[in-house]
């Protein structure tokens, strides 16, 4: 088992060591390259979670075309 920070590259769509590419272009870090090669997976699955999760609703709330009660909220 390889020891050390595994990241996945984002530019080369590849598993790579800290050494690799600079940090804006890849996710990590991971345990172990096979957790790094993962990544995406866990990103969209995070991300469906974030879109269900009951606790983050965004139904444009704060549109006052939706609800005239609230358009002089921000002295509009």
């Amino acid at each position: 088992m390889a020891i050390g920070e595994w990241y996945y590259c984002l530019d080369h769509h590849t598993v790579e060591p800290y050494e690799g590419c600079k940090s804006d272009s890849r996710l990590g870090p991971y345990a172990t390259p096979a957790e790094a090669a993962n990544a995406l997976e866990r990103v969209a699955q995070r991300n469906d979670e974030w879109d269900n999760d009951p606790r983050f609703v965004d139904d444009d709330e704060d549109d006052p075309e939706e609800d005239p009660d609230r358009s002089g909220l921000f002295g509009v």
